[in-house]
């Protein structure tokens, strides 16, 4: 029985779908990085971040892309935890643990009748217009000739299901211990609620 979900979701331009240490992509769908190689799809639900890959190559694709990567800063992170905060009011969603960090959000949610994914593409969404009410949008020197604006947000999600406490508790661990990895201070966020077993 699945008790609850740890997701993580990145920003534009964090984790392509050619990355060199492999992805969760099943095509490259911008020719302009169809140049740099074919989707690198691997099955594990591991997380690939700490291994070893080629830095220039890399690199070199993240320029070749479209918009600028998006890095958010600290004062855009509390937008989008703003948004976060108003799908949860608006869903009844629980959320045990969450770090919002400038490339990437971890979080560990409770379970709910909607599925996981949906829940994910209502956080992005509020956070989108979030940012873009306070006039934070990262990619907001980009708006179309019709006004609109290019996702802050890659298209797919990494998810895992888990269904005993002691991976709940390892998740909700690690989602909290998030930001002290990157040398930044630990978060607190008012949506987080206890996770009871």
């Amino acid at each position: 029985m699945i008790l609850a979900y740890h997701v993580i979701f990145t920003t534009y331009g964090f984790w392509l779908p050619n990355d060199p240490r492999g992805s969760w992509s099943e095509y490259v769908r911008s020719w302009e990085l169809l140049h740099f190689g074919r989707a690198t799809k691997v099955s594990t639900s591991r997380s690939l971040a700490k291994h070893p890959h080629q830095q220039p190559r890399r690199q070199a694709t993240k320029e070749a892309m479209k918009y600028p990567p998006v890095h958010f800063t600290g004062i855009q992170a509390r937008a989008v935890g703003r948004g976060i905060a108003r799908a949860c009011e608006e869903s009844g969603y629980r959320v045990h643990a969450c770090s919002i960090l400038p490339e990437h959000v971890h979080m560990v949610l409770g379970r709910h009748e909607r599925r996981v994914e949906r829940m994910i593409g209502h956080f992005k969404g509020r956070a989108t217009q979030q940012l873009v009410a306070e006039q934070l949008h990262p990619l907001a020197s980009h708006r179309t000739p019709e006004g609109s604006l290019p996702s802050p947000w890659s298209r797919r999600s990494w998810r895992v299901y888990l269904n005993d406490e002691a991976h709940v508790r390892s998740a909700m661990r690690y989602v909290k211990e998030n930001p002290l990895r990157e040398r930044k201070p630990k978060q607190i966020w008012p949506f987080v609620v206890s996770h009871e077993s």
